[in-house]
């Protein structure tokens, strides 16, 4: 979706409410998937989170009275975000989270924006690569390698669920420009283009979890927990959390809206901790904001302003943004 320029002024009182939402939203969803996989299937837990999350946003488009796409291309480009930007990711972090806690996977999350340069660089095109980007993600691999505590040896299961999550990061790095290429600056609505996007990935897991996994439990088997759970993921995290998301773009622009990426990793901290007891190790948190300094630094975020004459206004030139 395209993104116009910040406005000239930002109304606070009516940006914050729904820019803390969101990064409340999705740093809990990492508690609820922690809480899902303790009963169901990864990839069931999946198909049942972007189902209801598909349901939420058709009736959020009936509402609005607004239809989804119908040109066959986009389509086709939308089923492929659907896999690596939805279905796979979601999956991965059901699978890692299996064997880490839901701090250390939120942690991973904050990992994506430096995946996703290299990739818009170099296979996508859709970016040149500058001096201050490749110090940005040589700085975020530093975080990485932090966060991993290599220095101590890792092996295990452990590892392995990092590395799971990682593997989900890097999905979202691979999918943004992606989305940016072939699905951004399109003409139909952003809640319509999100809409789709899970459709194909809800038919797409429906298809292949049964393969997989055989069939799926019985609803008086699950706990009122993890019920509740998928249906906070689907409807919240996957459903209305984009909708609160096109709002703060629309009030802040899509800049200043993204920097709720620095937020998540907090906020799935605090939560894991107090909702799950959960424990991180000194060098984890301290990985974390190592990531986050190089994504600030990637995205030129601690670059010094220009100074500007108060008789000359700021022109933004508008940007765009892939979510």
């Amino acid at each position: 979706m395209s993104a116009a320029s910040a406005p000239d002024r930002l109304d606070l009182r009516a940006f914050l409410p729904g820019y803390l939402a969101l990064a409340v939203i999705w740093g809990a969803s990492f508690l609820f998937i922690k809480v899902g996989v303790r009963e169901l299937h990864p990839l069931y837990l999946t198909l049942f989170r972007v189902g209801t999350g598909t349901l939420t946003l058709l009736v959020v488009l009936a509402v609005m009275r607004v239809r989804l796409p119908r040109d066959p291309k986009l389509w086709a480009h939308l089923s492929v975000v659907g896999a690596i930007g939805v279905a796979l990711p979601f999956t991965l972090f059901g699978f890692g989270e299996e064997r880490v806690s839901s701090v250390l996977a939120g942690i991973w999350n904050a990992t994506t924006p430096l995946i996703a340069l290299p990739m818009a660089v170099f296979a996508f095109r859709t970016e040149r690569l500058t001096t201050r980007g490749a110090v940005g993600v040589g700085i975020g691999f530093a975080g990485v390698l932090t966060v991993l505590g290599v220095w101590q040896g890792v092996g295990g299961s452990h590892l392995t669920g990092q590395l799971m999550c990682f593997g989900a990061a890097a999905c979202y790095g691979l999918g943004i420009p992606y989305t940016k290429r072939f699905v951004a600056g399109r003409s139909e609505s952003g809640v319509a283009l999100s809409a789709a996007q899970l459709l194909t990935a809800t038919v797409q897991l429906a298809i292949v979890t049964p393969l997989l996994v055989g069939a799926p439990p019985a609803p008086t088997d699950l706990s009122l927990d993890v019920i509740g759970s998928v249906l906070a993921l689907g409807a919240l995290g996957t459903g209305l959390a984009f909708v609160i998301n096109m709002r703060n773009i629309r009030l802040a622009g899509a800049s200043t809206a993204s920097t709720v990426t620095y937020l998540i990793p907090i906020a799935a901290t605090v939560i894991g901790v107090l909702a799950l007891d959960e424990r991180l190790s000194w060098y984890q948190p301290v990985g974390a904001l190592i990531v986050l300094a190089g994504v600030a630094v990637s995205q030129g975020l601690l670059r010094r302003r220009p100074v500007t004459r108060a008789s000359e206004p700021i022109r933004q030139p508008a940007r765009q943004a892939s979510y």
